[in-house]
């Protein structure tokens, strides 16, 4: 067995960035900036009122001084013409502060008759515009690789982007195996339960910005299971659920190697997770996940999500950890890195982290519940309550 960083290390090299296309900026939120993208032109392209009110020469402006309206100034119609001592255009929010005019009077302090305005006894002292460029300038760049945020795309269209140089969505392509299995919905034997992983698995791809097909279910026969792996040919990705142990009827490792999957290794020191696997298989990167629900959605964050940010060119590696005091007594690790399903509360100084009592790979309400993995080191001693631990948010 491997150690789950030489595992993860084996995966992130089983990855490529994917080709870039462009999108409408529309469906741009969430993706990829593949390219850094510049703005076309300053924001604000003039210098623009910040408030509801009237754009006056500041040398004159005192309390109780007064002024005559010249002219009226909305928001995408610049007044022509130049404003003098004693004089006022009427502005809103959003439109070019006329030539000659330094400041802009709001109008709660202004008492108006006619076309005249008499300033009152306590001016707001702001100036009340925004100067040309005081956003971005021309050339100002969203730099990339970088998640498109809606504030990204909001800035995108302000530089006048209308499409956007995105990454292509990795394409991945899932396969659950086994007799036991029926797709939510049908009606289970007995002796059958409902396939649960590659809907989670779909969810947690797509969430990261892939997307996932789900193929259909893989019996427990050499000939069916090369008949679906054959479906998922042209995938970036292929990941399977199950028949990835030792026993007579896991068959992912026989089958794949009869195709010509290249391994890059089998096995890892982790908890949950032991059965992984992971190579290359007629062009399309290969993971074997374990069958128990836990272990195939803990594997998930643990290495498909790095492995989809690769393949998007986002920076990859490690899922980000933070650190917690844990709440609770904890006996000694086994020999295998531990991701315990816990649950984080704010603390003192650090946030407690409150392991579930059972740990078993088959529970799938403990996950749901969880909201971090408590990563515990291979061989790690007991730990009182108090200790400082790793945890992987999620």
């Amino acid at each position: 067995m491997i150690s789950v960083a030489e595992a993860l290390a084996h995966c992130l090299a089983l990855t490529r960035v994917l080709e870039t296309e462009t999108v409408p900026l529309a469906e741009a939120s969430g993706r990829v900036l593949a390219r850094a993208v510049l703005a076309k032109r300053d924001q604000p392209p003039f210098a623009a009122s910040a408030m509801d009110g009237y754009a006056v020469q500041g040398a004159g402006v005192a309390p109780g001084a007064r002024f005559t309206i010249i002219g009226e100034a909305p928001a995408g119609h610049m007044w022509q013409g130049q404003i003098g001592p004693g004089q006022a255009v009427r502005i809103f929010t959003g439109a070019p502060v006329p030539e000659g005019a330094d400041r802009i009077i709001i109008q709660e302090d202004v008492t108006r008759e006619g076309d005249q305005i008499t300033l009152g006894d306590r001016l707001d002292e702001g100036l009340h515009i925004r100067p040309a460029g005081g956003d971005f300038r021309a050339g100002h760049r969203i730099e990339a690789p970088r998640r498109l945020s809606p504030a990204d795309i909001a800035l995108a269209a302000s530089m006048n982007h209308p499409i956007l140089p995105v990454t292509r969505r990795p394409n991945v392509a899932l396969i659950a195996t086994g007799d036991e299995l029926v797709q939510p919905g049908e009606i289970p034997a007995p002796d059958q339960i409902i396939a649960s992983n590659t809907y989670g698995l779909k969810a947690m791809i797509e969430a990261e910005g892939g997307h996932a097909r789900l193929l259909p279910i893989a019996r427990d026969t050499p000939e069916n299971l090369e008949q679906v792996l054959g479906l998922a040919a042209g995938a970036d990705m292929i990941v399977t659920i199950g028949g990835a142990s030792v026993g007579d009827h896991d068959l992912v490792g026989q089958v794949a190697d009869t195709m010509g999957l290249e391994r890059a290794f089998y096995k890892i020191a982790m908890r949950p997770g032991k059965p992984l696997m992971a190579g290359r298989l007629a062009g399309s990167t290969l993971v074997g996940l374990p069958g128990n629900p836990v272990s195939s959605m803990v594997c998930g964050h643990i290495f498909i999500i790095p492995m989809l940010r690769a393949f998007l060119g986002l920076p990859s590696g490690e899922r980000r950890r933070t650190r917690a005091r844990l709440a609770v007594d904890l006996p000694a690790n086994g020999p295998r890195e531990h991701y315990m399903r816990a649950q984080v509360t704010p603390g003192a100084d650090l946030a407690e982290v409150t392991p579930f009592t059972s740990q078993d790979s088959a529970l799938l309400t403990r996950l749901s519940d969880a909201d971090a993995l408590l990563v515990r080191p291979p061989d790690q001693g007991a730990l009182t309550a108090g200790a400082v631990v790793e945890v992987v948010p999620l």
